[in-house]
């Protein structure tokens, strides 16, 4: 067990990129880590998930899970191969997603390894997964679930507790309450949109000293058009001509946002009712446990949602075997696939656009965040060509972007840090590349009057109370130095 003489906070990942997020906690009961993601996007990030970890893995008493995205929870299993050995605390609808994304990203990276080496087009002699679908299912018994709203003491004097966030089915944001200091930091998680058609929206804030907020989307407002309107014009026009919409979507709660959206226009008569395909495994347990959980009058949901069937007016298929999605490929349209990953970085996706994407009778319908250097974003901006499977396929596919993201924008943002009561000292903007995080931050100070600073890789800071300034008028700063190996972290 490690600790501090006062609460500090160090910023692991997630900071300076919209990936990877981790937060290491250090007070003088123990350490803690707040998320356990893993990076994605581009391979410089990707190779980060292989760098040593900054500290011990078993020097960690405790994880903290704001959501079971794979960018907050997709590395638990590595540092549990690592040595860490204690629980993992989070809400329940997380620990039942997680158990699906955990496994599955286990396997894919088994797959992926396994691919390169039978082809040969990884430089990695023989390439390796970061870990595997059985280090990831023995994770899960380190899962211990909480309620939302009921304080919880993870170590001596740190209690945590958990507030509905609407990103999707039971994230949420994270606060601490530190005993010694009587300081509160309040983490964001990722919180979803004041307008998410099946989840209510955030819980305010309340008190805190220091709010650590992601900023995925803190440079901009998402569009006023209704997405509605440019899904029902792309799958008509491809329908006339008898193509392939592929929509590479999320497995967990963008899938289930594509779908509402799908089902009303069908039900609306806007579109032919196509056959859909769902085709990612992940993606039909996920869509399982949202049905169940709508189904059950779970009180995450809209109250116009509880209780009822969802997606019932669509043609709606599963395919969860191999050979199932393999048949997709000769299968000749009109229809949709809708498959994971979002971002074109892995999945069965790939395999749809390598198959569909040289097609000019064919759609690609981009339906959330692309993180730059990822497939999903170079096709937004007009790639003439994308690389799959070590070949270049030509992009002759019309290629269409909607926002039908979970993550809030800066308007929801500053609404969501404006219900801090009272205001406090001091902002860190994570999770977010540096652009939105500079916007926001300068947000921030300019619409709120609160003072905000960019996190970065590897720096610590206090969140205890600041010191007031001395005679001369200066102020010992609240922010310490970078973390470096030689400083016995």
């Amino acid at each position: 067990m490690q600790s501090t003489p006062v609460p500090m906070l160090t910023f692991v990942g997630g900071a300076g990129t919209v990936t990877g997020s981790k937060t290491l906690v250090d007070t003088a009961a123990g350490r803690i880590l707040v998320d356990c993601g893993l990076f994605q996007g581009r391979k410089k990030l990707r190779l980060q998930n292989w760098e040593p970890f900054p500290v011990p893995a078993d020097s960690i008493d405790a994880v903290l899970l704001t959501h079971a995205h794979l960018d907050h929870c997709g590395y638990l299993p590595r540092l549990s191969v690592l040595g860490f050995k204690g629980p993992v605390y989070c809400t329940e609808g997380t620990r039942k997603l997680a158990g699906i994304v955990l496994p599955d990203s286990g396997h894919l990276q088994e797959e992926e390894a396994a691919f390169a080496n039978r082809v040969g087009y990884s430089k990695h002699h023989p390439a390796l997964p970061l870990y595997t679908r059985e280090d990831a299912v023995a994770v899960l018994s380190q899962l211990h679930t909480v309620d939302f709203d009921a304080p919880l003491s993870v170590l001596p004097g740190l209690q945590a507790t958990w507030r509905r966030a609407g990103h999707i089915l039971g994230a949420a944001s994270i606060g601490l309450h530190c005993d010694d200091s009587d300081t509160r930091a309040v983490f964001s998680g990722d919180l979803g949109r004041s307008t998410h058609p099946l989840l209510l929206p955030p819980e305010t804030i309340g008190p805190a000293d220091v709010v650590i907020a992601e900023s995925t989307y803190g440079d901009e407002e998402h569009s006023a058009t209704n997405p509605e309107e440019v899904m029902a014009e792309v799958i008509s026009e491809t329908a006339r001509q008898g193509g392939v919409v592929i929509i590479p979507a999320f497995a967990v709660d963008r899938t289930e946002v594509v779908l509402w959206h799908l089902d009303r226009l069908v039900a609306t008569g806007r579109v032919p009712n196509l056959p859909i395909f769902v085709d990612s495994p992940m993606a039909s347990r996920a869509l399982g446990v949202y049905r169940s959980e709508a189904r059950a009058g779970s009180l995450e949901f809209r109250p116009e949602v509880r209780g009822s069937e969802l997606f019932g007016s669509t043609q709606l298929t599963e395919t969860r075997t191999t050979d199932e999605s393999k048949a997709l490929n000769s299968r000749r349209g009109p229809m949709i696939i809708v498959s994971a990953s979002g971002m074109a970085t892995g999945g069965r996706v790939i395999h749809h656009l390598a198959h569909r994407v040289g097609d000019s009778r064919n759609a690609v319908l981009l339906v959330g965040f692309q993180a730059p250097g990822t497939r999903g974003d170079a096709l937004r901006h007009g790639a003439r060509h994308i690389k799959m499977f070590g070949h270049h396929y030509p992009v002759r596919a019309r290629v269409v972007s909607i926002e039908l993201s979970a993550h809030a924008d800066r308007s929801d943002l500053l609404h969501w840090l404006a219900t801090a009561s009272p205001p406090p000292d001091i902002v860190y903007v994570n999770h977010g590349e540096d652009e939105a995080s500079s916007a926001l931050v300068e947000a921030i100070e300019d619409r709120l009057g609160l003072d905000a600073v960019i996190a970065r890789p590897g720096e610590r800071v206090r969140f205890d109370r600041p010191v007031a300034a001395d005679r001369e008028g200066s102020a010992p700063s609240v922010r310490d130095s970078r973390w470096q190996a030689s400083s016995g972290m």
